[in-house]
């Protein structure tokens, strides 16, 4: 098999101006980054009396290290609706270089079913990330600068809670001292970085609606607390306007093409283990304006990408999916079925049977936001008929529909099965209206405890000082109303990280709560989850390289 990056580089691409034209947009309207990638006007209309296209979120089973697919899932699905005839349009997130030189390598789907350029995307892309990168370190600046130009007239920050950003892997750099020297160089505090994904200018990005509604959330956005316990926001300062002009080409959608040439908007990257996980609004509604059908995805597991989506993407925008596909791995299966790690491509159905517990508790939970589910298995290669086909008669005992996936290998012909299921239950069985896991009005805490013990299935949550104080601090101060954004282990329902399957009898602990208050959620930091990740022993960085002028080792 060859690797991606191969496959990738094999596969003949349209130009851009094409594939914009088999949406119905003008060549004038974009602005081509080289032949392959292009900007579209995030306001852009599609033809008059057109019908908004339908929305479908692809999500998952709680993943394992190597992952479960969901991308080459969702191109995948795009790709089998286009050979039968229907204009499906993706909308995903962008990669972070943090994760491609370190765990994953690159996150442009695989196989046969990726989002091209696949270099260009996992790499500088169109700038977006920098432009997020340089928004929110530019804000730091200004901020420390503020402090130093009006120390003398006695202004003090009692607490400064903004952190700086950088989109990469650096663990050194999560708890820092800034201003350190002579009293030139400013007040020194303590402060720290997190990695791109988690700026709240990322997420401002993902939920605004348009430029002004961008320029309404970053003037709210929190800074930190003056010694007479004012809140003082971006807009104190009056850089609101600079910090947009920073953004004003990043808000733009980025138009590629999949393996298959069909078209994808790919726009904004928050991780929704430490943020919220969904691509731009801004792009999904585009994919739903040019498309028949609109493709998307949320990070992770449905305990977390999906009920964010939910919860939060959806309740900004309007949004009304109308299936939701929950994707299934024979070796994800297996691990939460208790086999050892290091043999989950070794046939064995007694743990693939034992994982069903996993698979269960997400399509239970699925069904609990109103949403219909269809169960996707993301076939590998070393996967066997007998296995597989236990998966199915699960799926048919709790009736769920049940489709294999096999775009990995065959591009659009192997999922062809998959995009005929997912078109005949949303014309028969289309979701009902949304039930979110919790009102606005109820209090902070009733909202995270809604998610802990509904969505993750806890007994309880433990609230630590800081959060309590956070929290009574947020409320006083108008931000109470948000949704809850809680950011947890990806790897299992609880915050261990190896409590695989579907336990039961845990309790969520609370240590700290950050105020988004211009992306207008807050985010409830559980358990030990860092937002600043750190480098595996052997990073996907030594694979990487230039070799004859071609990039290596993104794959």
């Amino acid at each position: 098999m060859k690797s991606d990056i191969e496959i990738a580089r094999e596969t003949p691409l349209k130009p851009i101006e094409e594939i914009a034209a088999g949406l119905g947009i003008d060549r004038e309207e974009i602005e081509a980054y080289g032949r392959y990638i292009a900007k579209v006007p995030y306001g852009l209309k599609a033809g008059e009396n057109r019908k908004e296209g339908k929305l479908i979120l692809v999500t998952a089973i709680t993943p394992t290290k190597a992952g479960i697919g969901k991308t080459t899932v969702s191109v995948g699905l795009a790709l089998g609706m286009a050979r039968r005839g229907y204009k499906a349009v993706l909308a995903l997130r962008e990669p972070s270089l943090g994760p491609c030189f370190g765990m994953k390598g690159g996150a442009a789907g695989g196989g046969y079913a990726q989002v091209l350029p696949m270099d260009r995307i996992n790499l500088h892309f169109t700038g977006d990330f920098h432009a997020i990168t340089s928004a929110n370190n530019m804000i730091s600046a200004l901020l420390d600068n503020y402090i130093y130009q009006h120390r003398e007239e006695g202004f003090r920050m009692k607490e400064i809670l903004w952190r700086r950003v950088l989109d990469v892997n650096d663990r050194s750099l999560r708890q820092i001292m800034t201003c350190l020297g002579p009293a030139v160089n400013g007040e020194p505090h303590e402060s720290g970085f997190d990695i791109t994904p988690a700026s709240e200018i990322m997420a401002i990005l993902c939920l605004a609606k348009d430029l002004d509604d961008l320029r309404r959330r970053i003037d709210n956005i929190l800074l930190g607390y003056t010694w007479d316990d004012r809140p003082l926001r971006v807009r104190d300062l009056g850089i609101g306007g600079a910090i947009t002009v920073l953004l004003k080409d990043a808000i733009n959608p980025n138009l590629v093409q999949t393996t298959e040439n069909t078209p994808a908007f790919i726009h904004g990257g928050p991780f929704a283990n430490i943020a919220h996980g969904c691509n731009s609004l801004l792009a999904t509604r585009m994919a739903q304006r040019f498309g028949d059908y609109a493709i998307t995805e949320a990070g992770f597991a449905s305990d977390l990408g999906a009920e964010k989506f939910y919860d939060i993407k959806c309740r900004a925008g309007g949004l009304k999916p109308a299936l939701t596909v929950l994707v299934a791995t024979l070796q994800g299966l297996k691990m939460h079925g208790g086999a050892d790690a290091s043999r989950l491509s070794e046939e064995n159905p007694e743990a693939v049977v034992k994982g069903f517990c996993n698979l269960d508790r997400h399509i239970e939970l699925i069904r609990s936001f109103g949403q219909s589910v269809v169960v996707c298995f993301n076939r590998f290669a070393s996967d066997t008929g007998a296995e597989m086909e236990l998966v199915r008669e699960h799926c048919a005992s709790l009736g769920v529909p049940f489709a294999v996936n096999n775009a990995f290998n065959e591009g659009g012909r192997g999922a062809v099965e998959l995009a005929d299921l997912v078109v005949e239950t949303i014309e028969k069985h289309p979701s009902a209206d949304l039930e979110y896991a919790y009102p606005l009005e109820a209090s902070v805490r009733e909202k995270i405890e809604a998610v802990a013990t509904r969505v993750y299935g806890a007994d309880g949550v433990d609230f630590g000082e800081e959060a309590l104080a956070h929290i009574e601090e947020a409320e006083r101060n108008g931000f109470g109303g948000f949704p809850v954004c809680i950011a947890k282990t990806q790897y299992s329902f609880s915050q261990d990280p190896k409590a695989y399957g579907s336990p039961r009898g845990f309790r969520i602990a609370i240590r700290d709560i950050v105020v988004n208050a211009g992306a207008e959620m807050l985010v409830a930091v559980a358990g030990s989850i860092i937002r600043m990740p750190g480098l595996p022993k052997s990073p996907q960085a030594l694979r990487i390289d230039l070799v004859d002028g071609q990039i290596t080792g993104l794959s």
